[in-house]
């Protein structure tokens, strides 16, 4: 019994006790970066259509503004991201809200196309490198317990923030014009940052791994303002919290051991739901204002399938883990295809009731899917592998986050309104077909070791 109170790192055991003021003051600080992430992200999307008439442009030279975005999430993930574990989480997003908050405040002074992609690229950089950052200083400060929920509560802010984003643009375009969207996204996130820089505390896992000579009395001070009593820690504790890595995990590893075809259709349904969903973020706005919605009515398509998205994940969230994730995602894919079949059919008729229905359904049908596919990678994959898995997977994911958006402009302009959303089901059956690659894989893989 006593080997096992060796092994227990005492800060492990504060941090899991139940959640102090503390610990929620660090999750909420998170929740708010992320908040304004996701507000931030969507910008675009919510003044696109205003965009088009401002400078006088066809709908397919958005293409370019709708991907600087994602393109600098995606280079920000990888690179920005990695900063969290160099130099320390605190000091990573304060850079990070920085340059998202200042990019799209400069935006609302820009007087040429050009100039919004190169900010959005810049933007996009502080968002892509938040996000991993944030999502883990929040899990670390919570109870094992808990971990699971706030991570996801957090996760959800990016949507919440883009559905509060589609409110004020809905209210602000026809007051401040679109310039009034960048004013909010830029201000208030620098506001937010002077509450960071004296709020917001350093990851202790951190302070740990540095090896610094005052990192002990640093991690001590943390502790004892959760707990309110004096903690002392050893170096044994610092070794717990942060245990040496020997194992090196490599890209070959995801296709032995007859895991070739699974890696494949999992990098299929990661890459072509990306496709899907962001086709459907960055021009669903633009694309019902073609199709005769007022122009103040057409950000709340972005309200509506976001807020559609957070009320379908928590149920998600319970319910995935108990059952066959890749049965679940065949079902919300079969879904998807039925909205986006019914939006082709309806767009044109101007039937706006059914139409904000069906995009609500697509919040579960489309964006249910980027939830399910998380547990996808942990039913298909042995845990040795899983976060090299993982990595790779949301790596293709955001590829065709980028072709997405990238395309969108090019099928409007081609096929119309109602092409559009045919179009959207072509990704969505090449997903189901790998889905069903990787059924039918997994069940050959089971039947193996059964046999052995």
């Amino acid at each position: 019994m006593e080997q096992v109170v060796k092994e227990q790192s005492v800060i492990k055991s504060v941090i899991d006790r139940n959640i102090s003021g503390f610990q929620w003051r660090v999750i909420l600080l998170c929740f708010a970066i992320a908040l304004f992430d996701g507000f931030d992200t969507q910008a675009v999307a919510f003044t696109a259509p205003a965009l088009l008439e401002h400078f006088n442009l066809k709908a397919g030279a958005l293409a370019p503004i709708l991907t600087a975005g994602i393109i600098g999430m995606t280079i920000g993930a990888m690179c920005l991201g990695i900063l969290g574990d160099k130099l320390g989480r605190r000091k990573t997003l304060l850079f990070c809200v920085t340059i998202f908050s200042v990019s799209t405040l400069l935006t609302a002074f820009v007087n040429h196309v050009d100039q919004i992609f190169i900010l959005r690229i810049i933007a996009g950089l502080g968002m892509g490198g938040a996000t991993p950052v944030l999502l883990a200083l929040a899990a670390e400060y919570s109870p094992q317990k808990y971990k699971g929920t706030v991570t996801t509560c957090v996760l959800l802010a990016l949507p919440a923030g883009a559905m509060i984003g589609g409110l004020l643009a809905a209210k602000i375009l026809p007051l401040w014009g679109w310039q009034g969207i960048y004013l909010i996204g830029g201000i208030l996130p620098l506001l937010l940052l002077v509450l960071l820089y004296f709020a917001l505390p350093e990851s202790l896992e951190y302070l740990a791994q540095s090896k610094k000579s005052n990192a002990k009395q640093k991690i001590e001070a943390v502790l004892e303002r959760m707990t309110t009593k004096k903690v002392t820690i050893s170096d044994q504790d610092l070794a717990l919290l942060s245990p040496v890595r020997t194992e090196k995990m490599h890209l070959s590893m995801l296709f032995q051991n007859g895991l070739g075809r699974t890696t494949i259709g999992v990098w299929g349904v990661y890459f072509f739901n990306w496709i899907a969903w962001f086709m459907l973020l960055s021009w669903l706005p633009t694309i019902l204002k073609q199709a005769g919605l007022a122009p103040d009515q057409a950000p709340y398509a972005s309200v509506t399938v976001n807020a559609a998205f957070i009320l379908f994940a928590l149920p998600l969230a319970y319910f995935l883990p108990k059952l066959n994730t890749a049965k679940i995602l065949a079902f919300m894919v079969v879904v998807g295809l039925g909205v986006v079949v019914g939006l082709g059919s309806l767009i044109e008729t101007q039937q706006w009731t059914y139409i904000f229905l069906l995009i609500a359904l697509a919040g579960f049908g489309v964006g249910g899917q980027q939830l399910a596919l998380n547990y996808l990678v942990v039913d298909a994959y042995p845990a040795s592998v899983r976060a090299t898995a993982t990595g790779w997977a949301i790596g293709m994911g955001r590829f065709g986050a980028i072709i997405g958006s990238a395309i969108g402009g090019i099928i409007l302009s081609e096929f119309g309104v109602s092409g559009y959303f045919y179009a959207l089901g072509v990704p969505l059956i090449v997903a189901l077909i790998c889905i069903v690659l990787i059924k039918d894989q997994k069940r050959k893989i089971d039947q193996h070791i059964t046999a052995h």
